[in-house]
Order: structure tokens, then C-alpha cells, then sequence
């Protein structure tokens, strides 16, 4: 088998498991040995053809990614930016998450994650919930507040949510050093 007969199969192997971006082939590639220059030629035929489409694998990720695990776009961006997607295509494929589909997606986490809390005190829960939406990729303030608002409308966490200051611990959060 010839180098570039090699560096297709490779591709097409990568491709069988799920869809790749260009960078993610080109290091595929790259560990397996592959001249640079035939990954190039390679590449730049798959690209031709349409068999990679960065535009498409991040439109597509974004989705996947958003309605599947309820990631931010913060996050989705993180994600795509180590796949190697040009930041023009991040952006565009992330123009779909608006702020409020990003809000409505984070409180609808909190509220299925609050079913499954029910015996750890409220400050364990608030902690735990703030704490999945910061793994997400959500900014605190958003995710302290959307807490505090699911929690105050369940009776067993309702004085803890009031006591709660959301926007000194978004503050703290934000500036560790201010208290």
C-alpha cells in the first residue's frame, strides 16, 4: 500500500467512528507517520468532495453537545477551539445559542437535578447544583441565580434559598479576593 493510499485509509477509518474536523484527521495522520504533504493533498480532497466540512461538524457539535449534555457556549467553544474549528465557523455555529435558550437550558438542568436531591440538606443541594453548572460552563451568576430560584419554590428548601445572597457570591466567585 502506497503513503497516500495509507493516509486515505486512515481518514476514512477516523471517519468511520464519527465525524472529524480537519485538524483532528491531520493529527491522525501525523501520529501514524504521514507526510505532511500527502495529508495536505489528502485533506484538501476530502475538503473538495465534502467528506470534512469543519462548518458543518461544528454546527452539528454544537447541537449535539447543547441538547444532549446542556453545555454552555462558553464551554462548546472551549470544545471546539481543541478540535480545531476556525473561530469564524465556532462563531457562526454558535449564534444559534441565544442567552435565553442558554437560560432556558440551564434551569431546565437544575429542575431535573433537583427531582433526584432529595435528601442531602439545601446547602449540600445549592452546592452540588452550582457546581454541575459550572462544569458546564455556565457563568455564576446565572447559575447561583437559577438555583436560588428553583429552590425557593420547593417548601423543604425555601428559607435556605431566601437567605441566600445571589449577587455577593456572584461577586465572590467572580473576585475571590473581595471579601
Amino acid at each position: 500500500m502506497d503513503a497516500r493510499e495509507a493516509a486515505r485509509e486512515i481518514c476514512l477509518r477516523q471517519l468511520a467512528v464519527r465525524p472529524r474536523t480537519r485538524t483532528e484527521l491531520a493529527t491522525a495522520m501525523r501520529k501514524r507517520g504521514v507526510e505532511d504533504e500527502i495529508a495536505a493533498e489528502i485533506l484538501d480532497r476530502y475538503d473538495e468532495v465534502g467528506i470534512i466540512d469543519d462548518a458543518a461538524f461544528a454546527r452539528a457539535w454544537v447541537s449535539s453537545r447543547h441538547h444532549g449534555k446542556g453545555l454552555s457556549r462558553r464551554a462548546l467553544a472551549g470544545e471546539l477551539r481543541r478540535k480545531g474549528v476556525s473561530v469564524d465557523e465556532m462563531g457562526e455555529a454558535l449564534e444559534e445559542l441565544t442567552p435565553d435558550l442558554e437560560e432556558e437550558t440551564a434551569k431546565a438542568l437544575v429542575v431535573r437535578r433537583l427531582r433526584i436531591e432529595t435528601r442531602a440538606t439545601p446547602e449540600a443541594v445549592f452546592r452540588r447544583l452550582v457546581g454541575m453548572l459550572g462544569r458546564k460552563g455556565y457563568p455564576p451568576g446565572l447559575a447561583i441565580r437559577l438555583v436560588k430560584d428553583a429552590m425557593a419554590e420547593r417548601a423543604d428548601a425555601a428559607e435556605f434559598a431566601d437567605s441566600i445572597d445571589a449577587d455577593a457570591l456572584a461577586d465572590a466567585a467572580i473576585d475571590p479576593d473581595a471579601q
